[in-house]
């Protein structure tokens, strides 16, 4: 039997009454303020948390001592936030977190970590000076099906950093393993690959055509509310923040509309993956932290059109990312020690959510 699969006959199994059609194990507990999650296909799990932590998880259980801690600014939004591994994992022994550090000032970077001994030691950095602020920081990176990897960054409480192609705030980025400039780049020797973003918080591609989606945060205030959004990211698409937000992008051609928005409903959606085996091959799903609940759109054919919307679970408070694991479970992280929710003892948790119909 699968470790994972194993694993779950050790959690507390929940049936969740707002989907019948799953049920939720408490995989792990005990995290602090955990932001990304990744897993090996050696069976072992990392999940960052925002203080600086690295935390593994082995046969099933949580190793106590991390197995890197990296020197972040822990304030505000910022930390250790995105992780990805490798795509040649374990045999290129390589993990790749996003994280804020002070430098006379909040910024952002990309950094390789090796794996030695059971442990991350730091090997180089990918990408770095990535404006970072109290919030708008972005982090979550990903590698894509053409072996490169993503980068979502947040526009540093400077909006129109976000409109600037010369800034890396607000943006999508793409960059090689080693982090240089691929030559098929929208920009030459630019890691810009989108534009226009207020704050990305999740990437994933569409199992079958490919394409990369992103969810992010909208506005609130003076530029109305709220606005999130999840996107269908082209190379060099510009996707109008700040002069645009919502229905906006359908009165100015020189900006892409999302695929979908809130409206006046807040999700602050967060961490995004395409189921991509069984009968829901091909729906979208995301953590929401303000909504406490993972979302499920159902696309159309071509992945373009949101014919229908669903909430698979809302009972478990913020929630900030969401993974499909090696047994076809999705997993999602609870968010409720940032300092915006209300925790329970054993949080923050790792939550198994098997579909059953």
């Amino acid at each position: 039997m699968h470790r994972l699969m194993a694993a779950m006959f050790l959690g507390l199994l929940i049936t969740s009454p707002a989907f019948s059609g799953s049920q939720v194990t408490i995989y792990a507990r005990g995290l602090e303020i955990p932001w990304a999650i990744a897993f090996s296909p050696d069976g072992r799990v990392l999940i960052t948390e925002r203080p600086g932590r690295v935390r593994m998880i082995r046969n099933g259980r949580l190793d106590p001592n991390p197995v890197a801690v990296l020197p972040v600014a822990h304030v505000g939004e910022g930390g250790l936030l995105g992780l990805a591994l490798d795509p040649g994992f374990p045999r290129r022994p390589f993990v790749y977190v996003y994280y804020t550090y002070d430098a006379n000032g909040l910024r952002n970077r990309v950094e390789r970590l090796r794996e030695q001994d059971g442990r991350l030691i730091r090997d180089r950095i990918i990408l770095d000076d990535i404006p970072g602020a109290f919030v708008h920081d972005g982090g979550r990176i990903a590698f894509g099906p053409d072996g490169m990897l993503y980068i979502g960054t947040g526009d540093a409480q400077k909006m129109d950093l976000a409109q600037n192609p010369q800034s890396l705030a607000g943006k999508i980025l793409r960059v090689t393993p080693d982090g240089g400039i691929p030559r098929d780049n929208p920009m030459a020797g630019s890691p810009v690959y989108s534009l226009g973003h207020r704050n990305v918080q999740g990437l994933a591609w569409h199992p079958e055509t490919k394409r990369l989606y992103a969810t992010e945060h909208g506005p609130s205030g003076e530029r109305g509310c709220c606005q999130d959004e999840v996107n269908v990211i082209r190379p060099a698409g510009n996707y109008g923040w700040p002069d645009v937000t919502g229905d906006g992008h359908e009165r100015d051609s020189r900006y892409i509309a999302p695929l979908t928005h809130s409206g006046r409903e807040t999700w602050a959606p967060s961490g995004a993956a395409f189921i991509s085996g069984g009968p829901w091959t091909g729906r979208f799903l995301f953590a929401a932290l303000r909504a406490s609940q993972l979302r499920m759109l159902i696309l159309n054919e071509n992945g373009l059109a949101v014919v229908r919307q669903e909430r698979l679970i809302e009972d478990f408070g913020r929630l900030r990312d969401v993974v499909e694991g090696p047994d076809r479970a999705l997993y999602v992280l609870t968010n409720n020690r940032d300092g915006r929710g209300s925790s329970s003892p054993d949080d923050d948790r790792v939550l198994r959510v098997a579909v059953t119909r």
